[in-house]
């Protein structure tokens, strides 16, 4: 799940030469830019630096969307800036049945301190991780272009919100893409202590029921890692993806009954 984006294409390095004192300017790296109907390119085609950077321009529909995210691409830009397009190495994957919870939040969700939703208020949660100011981050990459294509998505059924509630206030939540047998985790944000937290216990507890083992965390953070996540080879995390996602139908396990039942046990909480 991403922080804020402001990356751009580096400056040309310089590098020294054998008959000259003087810096030889190297040329920028160049990337595919996409047209309506032009598809991506291959993830090897990704740079190094900055990390992943495949592609730009496109558009955010709920076709290119899908595409994507069956590739293990996602877009993410500034205002300003066209749509950018990203596969970076290593790829933070959390795996469902390594998902650790500390003492005190296994405290926490047991005490039902939240009352958790699950796709209630999408489109606020999207709105509330655009707006939640970020330690040593600046603007968001969550424009009103990308809280529209992603609020299209969960009509659709394949984006959804899980929700902490606290006296009847939305108090923090997360949201992402569900496509085949894999979660892609987009963003979170908490405006009361633990409140993201719990909610992706029971995000993980879901998933579980689902039979879905991984969670794309996309970037590798030690706040995920705490949760068990590690960086995987872009390669490997493709492979799963081409295992895992077999129809581009929105997945089952979402429904009101679904959640009802979304209640972590002991076996959701190692």
């Amino acid at each position: 799940m991403r922080g804020e984006n402001a990356a751009i294409l580096p400056e040309a390095p310089f590098v020294p030469t054998l008959w000259t004192t003087l810096p030889v300017p190297m040329p920028s790296p160049v990337i595919a830019w996409l047209s309506a109907r032009t598809p991506f390119p291959p993830l090897a085609a990704a740079l190094a630096e900055p990390n992943g950077l495949l592609a730009a321009g496109g558009d955010l529909t709920p076709d290119r969307l899908l595409a994507a995210y069956r590739r293990g691409i996602f877009p993410w830009y500034s205002a300003g800036q066209p749509i950018l397009w990203w596969s970076p190495d290593p790829r933070m994957v959390l795996r469902v049945d390594a998902f650790r919870v500390s003492r005190s939040l296994r405290k926490r969700v047991r005490a039902g301190t939240f009352e958790v939703r699950t796709d209630s208020s999408f489109r606020a949660v999207v709105e509330a991780c655009a707006e939640l100011p970020r330690r040593g981050q600046y603007g968001t990459w969550i424009t009103p272009e990308i809280v529209g294509a992603y609020s299209e998505l969960h009509r659709r059924g394949y984006a959804h919100s899980v929700e902490s509630w606290l006296d009847g206030e939305l108090a923090g939540g997360l949201y992402g893409i569900a496509l085949g047998r894999v979660f892609f985790g987009e963003s979170m944000f908490a405006r009361a202590t633990d409140a993201s937290k719990v909610a992706l216990v029971h995000l993980v507890a879901r998933l579980r029921r689902n039979g879905v083992p991984i969670v794309d965390c996309q970037q590798e953070t030690a706040h995920l890692a705490a949760f068990g996540a590690r960086p995987i080879r872009r390669e490997r995390f493709a492979a799963h993806l081409a295992e895992l996602i077999h129809s581009t139908e929105p997945p089952p396990g979402w429904s009101d009954e679904v959640a009802l039942r979304d209640s972590p046990g002991n076996d959701s909480m190692p």
